[in-house]
């Protein structure tokens, strides 16, 4: 594939957002915001915080996941 292809490609893709709020994450997993902030607080889950806001990489959100589904935690 020619860098001008991928650039053009690059171009016509909506741009994801680097950082996810919790009801993002939520959405994104399926889930209530109360059992984000579980996995926050009991399993991990990272964040980034400005201020009182608390947000979640989309690259770190993806690894955690797969991270996940490669070595789930025992119950």
């Amino acid at each position: 594939m020619k860098k001008a292809e991928t650039m053009e490609d690059f171009k016509r893709t909506p741009a994801q957002p680097l950082l996810l709020s919790i009801p993002d994450v939520a959405a994104s997993l399926g889930l209530g915001r109360s059992k984000v902030y579980e996995l926050i607080a009991k399993e991990g889950l990272p964040v980034i915080r400005f201020g009182r806001s608390v947000r979640v990489s989309a690259t770190s959100l993806q690894k955690w996941v797969e991270q996940r589904e490669q070595h789930p935690l025992p119950r």
